[in-house]
This record gives C-alpha cells, sequence and structure tokens, in this order.
C-alpha cells in the first residue's frame, strides 16, 4: 500500500501530513521506525510496575509522536490517558490503555502493509 493508502485507513489526513512535513520519503522514514520507538513498551512497563511518572511521561511522547507524524486516532486515545495520567495516579487506567493498546497494534500492522 502507499503511504496516502496508509494514512486513509488509519482515518489520518495526509494532506495535512505532507503540509507540514513537506517531503513524503522523510515521512516514510519515520513512519517506519515508529515501531522501534520505546514509548508504547515504557507505558506498558510503567502501568505493570505501578510506576505513574513513567508512564505519564511514555504515554505523553508516545502522544507527541503520534501528533507530529498524524496517527489520528492513536493520538486522540494517547491523549486521554495523558490527561488521566497528569495527576500521576495509575487507578483506572485499564479502559484507556487497552484503547492506546489496539489502535498501536493496529497501527504497526498497518504500517508493515506499506510499499
Amino acid at each position: 500500500m502507499t503511504l496516502k493508502e496508509f494514512y486513509e485507513q488509519i482515518d489520518s489526513d495526509y494532506k495535512d501530513v505532507i503540509k507540514r512535513l513537506c517531503d513524503e520519503d522523510m515521512i516514510k522514514k519515520f513512519v517506519f521506525k515508529f515501531p522501534e520507538d520505546p514509548s508504547f513498551n515504557d507505558l506498558t512497563d510503567g502501568l505493570n510496575e505501578n510506576d505513574a511518572e513513567k508512564a505519564f511521561c511514555a504515554v505523553h511522547t508516545l502522544k507527541g509522536v503520534c501528533s507530529n507524524l498524524g496517527f489520528e486516532r492513536l493520538y486522540e486515545a494517547s491523549y486521554e490517558l495523558t490527561e488521566k495520567l497528569r495527576s500521576r495516579v495509575i487507578d483506572n487506567c485499564d479502559e484507556l490503555y487497552n484503547a492506546v493498546e489496539r489502535l498501536y497494534t493496529d497501527l504497526i500492522a498497518k504500517i508493515k502493509e506499506i510499499d
């Protein structure tokens, strides 16, 4: 699939990403690097370790990366979890984390389909 088709499949605005980042090759480079970003794994570890600071920093970073790359749905879910963890309290985060995890997993699978 093309990069444009990828953005369409993840319900994101390809034109906006191109307008902001200007170069499809550069966008593709960073999209392909996204699975290597440790933020999601750090978020998971932080929650599993009951380390609210680690979880907050990780999801905040994930949110920023998603914003920069135009991953709108994952950005929105990460934003919600960021705001929940802003108080550094982990209680009742399961539903928000599960949404982030589902969208993250789906996004990684879609990235693997890009030509």
